[in-house]
């Protein structure tokens, strides 16, 4: 013979009613206090730093995203002047966000992309759309050399110096106020 269960007695079923309670109010308090560090400027994703910076660029090697040329390390270990590497995608809304600000650029410092897990025609239509701002397109179509560069996503941007060495890493969609203060003078240093 079997039991029945009796019924959870009224302060049991209170206390587990009120067990998702607490933790979405902890949930939410978390929240509101990493929003409010962002408000008050103690989060700058452009200071997020890659773990590779001051060193070579890792191995890798890329077909072009047609009509243009792909690129590898040794295309960059073999620089004289820096080049801005950014990785991009076409489904990525930052990646459109920055776009302007790219073709800004693209005069004053050569751009080099990688298109992020992107179907190429999905790539080149985002490029030719945006007004191209790349010198040349490389497709990293299963990820694995962004992985390699410890990109944790996309807009991702890397100042390439001379010898293929990274000197300055973005985590964030490019804005003209970090291209001014931060991203050309640290550029024209390496140029001389």
């Amino acid at each position: 013979m079997t039991e029945a269960a009796s019924p959870p007695n009224p302060a049991r079923r209170r206390l587990l009613m009120a067990a998702p309670l607490v933790v979405a109010g902890g949930a939410g308090v978390a929240f509101w206090r990493m929003l409010s560090g962002m408000r008050q400027g103690s989060f700058d994703p452009h200071d997020i730093h890659a773990p590779a910076l001051d060193r070579p660029v890792p191995d890798f090697a890329l077909p072009g995203l047609p009509p243009a040329q792909g690129f590898g390390a040794a295309d960059l270990r073999a620089l004289k002047a820096p080049v801005l590497v950014n990785f991009f995608a076409s489904w990525c809304i930052p990646c459109v966000a920055e776009m302007p600000q790219l073709n800004a650029l693209k005069d004053r410092l050569p751009i080099w992309g990688i298109a992020y897990k992107d179907k190429p025609a999905e790539a080149q239509g985002f490029v030719r759309r945006a007004g191209n701002p790349y010198a040349r397109i490389a497709s990293d179509l299963s990820g694995m050399t962004a992985i390699d560069w410890g990109v944790s996503g996309v807009p991702e941007s890397f100042l390439i110096g001379p010898g293929g060495i990274i000197r300055w890493h973005s985590a964030a969609a490019l804005d003209e106020a970090t291209a001014r203060r931060t991203l050309l003078p640290l550029a024209a240093s390496l140029r001389s």
